[in-house]
């Protein structure tokens, strides 16, 4: 687990959808060193989310790995109903559940875009509405954008659509749940050490300079950091946000790209 020198979520009880991999894993364990009890949503790493639930529990956290889609809004519901069952409250959701596309504008399919739009934006949108139904003030709903929102790259059109949606979501929501005492804020990462980074990463890249240079490189040319991000450093923004710290941050998308230009 990822050592911090506080505990600002003790007591509370967190969902993190796309828990059992990359910075969804990476945001599990760190709210739960944060001191929440934490549920781990999954869709097809059933043992590495059971793995991870059984590490926090042996570290004293209550955690749970439950499986679900988020493209399916029934699914989504099974997830928070099963949540308060255990833990009896919802007090943040962490909705890091995604996937990567890119493709030419003439090759995109209708299929292509119901399937990156259902995970990355109609369920991120379901996640927060059932999140928001079972909280009270002071909850915290943390979603995920991309620095793809705001950057061009060649044939991430799709992809780049999807968190975008994100992000303007964010943005209007905050009005209403601000209402009720509940920040809405998501998270863009930059290239990060995952293996959707080491699948896709090349695809950053101008086409006549894919495979020239590993990412890890072009990257030290491309960032000011001049790095990947560890899912840890990640992980941090959404600690932050979903802490009493960001009270009064609602609305907006927090960049943690190293500088990326």
């Amino acid at each position: 687990m990822t050592a911090v020198s506080c505990a600002r979520l003790r007591g509370k009880v967190a969902v993190v959808t796309g828990g059992s991999r990359g910075i969804g894993a990476a945001v599990a364990s760190r709210l739960a060193a944060e001191g929440a009890a934490v549920v781990i949503g999954y869709r097809g790493n059933e043992q590495a989310a059971h793995d991870l639930a059984a590490t926090l529990n042996a570290d004293g956290t209550r955690a749970l790995a439950l499986r679900a889609d988020v493209a399916d809004p029934d699914q989504t519901e099974a997830l928070f109903e099963q949540a308060m069952a255990r833990f009896g409250r919802i007090d943040v959701l962490a909705s890091c559940a995604g996937v990567e596309h890119f493709g030419a504008l003439e090759n995109i399919t209708p299929a292509d875009f119901d399937h990156v739009f259902a995970v990355n934006t109609r369920g991120q949108l379901f996640a927060a509405q059932r999140a928001a139904a079972r909280m009270s003030a002071g909850g915290k709903i943390v979603l995920t954008s991309s620095i793809s929102a705001t950057r061009a790259v060649f044939e991430h059109t799709l992809y780049a659509a999807s968190k975008a949606a994100v992000e303007a979501m964010v943005l209007n929501l905050s009005a209403e749940l601000g209402r009720r005492g509940i920040t809405i804020n998501a998270v863009a990462p930059g290239g990060t050490a995952t293996d959707m980074a080491a699948e896709h990463g090349a695809g950053y890249q101008h086409p006549q300079l894919r495979g020239t240079l590993p990412l890890p490189q072009w990257l030290e040319v491309h960032g000011a950091l001049g790095r990947l991000a560890q899912p840890q450093e990640i992980a941090a923004g959404y600690a932050f946000l979903a802490s009493g710290d960001a009270a009064y941050l609602t609305g907006r998308t927090l960049p943690l790209d190293g500088g990326y230009f």
